[in-house]
């Protein structure tokens, strides 16, 4: 976890890392996070996708760029995550 996004007196916060699925909207984007679960009985993985609204103040991220997200408070009825940086961009 990067300290520089922790200020004291304030509990850690979640950080996440996915795929940007789309960005038309303005200072928001929508973020695919994919995860492995086992199977309970079969023991087989298999992929779950849960997609989250971000606030991207600035717009910077693109569709297909993979950018980590923090929690933060409720910024609208479905956001709940803010747009920290892009880890590698779209092609």
């Amino acid at each position: 976890m990067n300290t520089e996004l922790v200020t004291p007196g304030r509990t850690r916060r979640k950080l996440k890392v996915g795929r940007v699925i789309s960005n038309k909207m303005q200072k928001s984007i929508v973020v695919s996070i994919e995860r492995k679960v086992a199977h309970p009985i079969y023991k087989k993985y298999y992929r779950l996708t849960s997609t989250l609204m971000v606030h991207d103040e600035k717009r910077e991220a693109g569709v297909g760029d993979l950018v980590k997200v923090m929690e933060t408070r409720p910024l609208s009825k479905r956001k709940r995550w803010r747009f920290v940086e892009i880890v590698k961009k779209a092609k």
